[in-house]
């Protein structure tokens, strides 16, 4: 029973690692998308797309050693809250993004925090092996 957890785990590390590599590398290939999402009042557009980028795969990275996995997995997190003001612009502002359906602007902020789930779930440390009581 203990290796379904276990099995879980490498699950929700995978998509977390395909998330952030694939996502920081679209940063690098897709930059005018990422920039055209940002918010008017958010500044330094194109610098915050190539560092939000870059910090994306150094975090999926960062996931694939256990030694590095808990920071890697807490500064993702937090990444992922500083976007937030994004995906929150373009659900409060549909008529920007007409060729996006306002229904995925709203799935996008339920799937943001399950993102965030998945990432504490699958990078906090595994629970240390519990000494069976002697009888």
């Amino acid at each position: 029973m203990k290796r379904i957890p276990a099995i879980l785990r490498v699950l929700g590390l995978t998509i977390v690692f395909a998330f952030f590599a694939f996502g920081g590398l679209g940063h690098f290939t897709n930059t005018e998308l990422f920039v055209a999402i940002m918010p008017p009042y958010l500044p330094f557009h194109l610098a915050a797309v190539y560092i939000s980028g870059a910090f994306e795969i150094a975090g999926a990275l960062g996931l694939l050693h256990s030694k590095t996995r808990r920071n890697a997995g807490i500064g993702l997190f937090v990444l992922t809250i500083a976007v937030t003001p994004v995906n929150i612009y373009m659900w409060m502002t549909p008529d920007a993004f007409p060729d996006v359906p306002e229904s995925l602007l709203a799935l996008r902020l339920v799937a943001q925090v399950l993102l965030l789930m998945c990432i504490w779930w699958s990078t906090k440390p595994a629970a240390a092996p519990t000494a069976e009581p002697a009888v």
